[in-house]
């Protein structure tokens, strides 16, 4: 039932998304769906538990610290799809948006948290961190633009890890 519901949510968005199609794809009474998780809503929220294994950067060399944490999300987008849909329902609805700014403050912010030279500036680093990788995951794996896909792992991570270095170490400008 989670499965047919994250692969609902990520083609269609939470909003065309709807029970009896999630159902349908799970080979289930819709009845079962409520019984289960109660609405959509309750749906959404367990079908949307993402783990995002943030890699532990106070043991990694501090100028290593940035092409580590690329390297690893793009290894996270491609191995799970329910990131990429959660992106994509993040951007259109506010339930999704909230999952993600929970998935944020619960998972990353704290793994950043521990390498930020000032950790009062922890949390705006942290958003402009995320705005570089969501930037990325938008543009390679929603979009599809051409030239973000064409780029490769090596490629991609030698781009952004500068960015997310200083992010991560620069002293406030």
């Amino acid at each position: 039932m989670l499965a047919a519901a994250r692969d609902r949510f990520a083609a269609d968005g939470y909003e065309r998304a709807t029970i009896r199609a999630i159902a349908r794809e799970a080979g289930i009474d819709p009845s079962m769906v409520m019984r289960y998780y109660g609405n959509k809503a309750g749906l959404f929220a367990a079908a949307s538990e993402i783990e995002v294994h943030a890699p532990d950067l106070s043991h990694v060399p501090r100028e290593e610290a940035g092409a580590r944490l690329v390297r690893h999300f793009l290894e996270r987008w491609e191995g799970d799809e329910v990131l990429t849909g959660m992106l994509r329902v993040g951007a259109t609805n506010e339930a999704g948006a909230e999952r993600m700014r929970g998935v944020f403050a619960e998972q990353i912010r704290p793994v950043l948290t521990a390498v930020c030279p000032v950790p009062e500036e922890a949390p705006k680093r942290a958003a402009l961190i995320a705005s570089q990788i969501l930037g990325m995951a938008l543009c390679r794996y929603i979009l599809h633009l051409p030239p973000a896909v064409a780029l490769s792992h090596d490629e991609v991570i030698a781009w952004l890890a500068p960015t997310i270095q200083r992010y991560l170490t620069a002293e406030q400008p």
